[in-house]
């Protein structure tokens, strides 16, 4: 009934997009495992393909620990030497080294700010909902997503580039790019 109306992109028959572009992106979640969560798996998306990260979803969660913070904070370079054998992700050090280190600044975040999802609403106080009419509309970045960025970078991550953070605050609801006649656009 919604694949026409749906954004481009979720209207392929691939079902796990699908059903990633109806329930979660743009939808506002701001539960601190979540927000990990999603922080590795735009990560790991730089330069490749959303799909290909979230057909391999599940194995990222066994690989990093759940998501679990304090575990993946622990990792040592023997756990990323394992971690690059590993054929259900993506085999990529400078990523596996970038989901480490950021476990690791959202812990210090955490002391600092009392929650991620604080530091986050530090620069978005309530969801930035935009009213795109088709797809081109939609920006890959935007002056928030830089600022946030060059910040994040200060505070200890790395992979973050505002293109990076931009897709990154889509996926948890921070800003939502559902285009207008999208039936998914408002999560009430």
């Amino acid at each position: 009934m919604y694949q026409n109306l749906r954004c481009p992109w979720g209207c392929s028959n691939d079902s796990m997009m699908q059903q990633y572009h109806d329930h979660e992106w743009g939808k506002l979640n701001l539960n601190e495992q979540y927000l990990y969560e999603m922080l590795v798996l735009e990560l790991f998306q730089s330069g490749l393909n959303w799909a290909i990260v979230l057909h391999k979803r599940e194995n990222f969660h066994r690989a990093f620990k759940n998501f679990v913070l304090e575990d993946v904070a622990q990792l040592t370079e023997t756990d990323i030497a394992m971690l690059m054998q590993d054929q259900s992700i993506i085999r990529n050090r400078l990523k596996i080294s970038a989901a480490i280190q950021n476990a690791k600044a959202i812990l210090t975040i955490e002391t600092q700010n009392g929650s991620f999802a604080h530091y986050l609403q530090n620069f978005i106080k309530t969801p930035i909902i935009h009213h795109p009419q088709t797809a081109s509309e939609v920006p890959t970045t935007s002056a928030l997503a830089i600022k946030l960025s060059k910040q994040m970078k200060k505070d200890g991550f790395t992979f973050v580039g505002p293109i990076t953070i931009y897709s990154y605050l889509q996926g948890i609801g921070l800003v939502n790019d559902h285009l207008e006649n999208c039936p998914f656009k408002y999560h009430g």
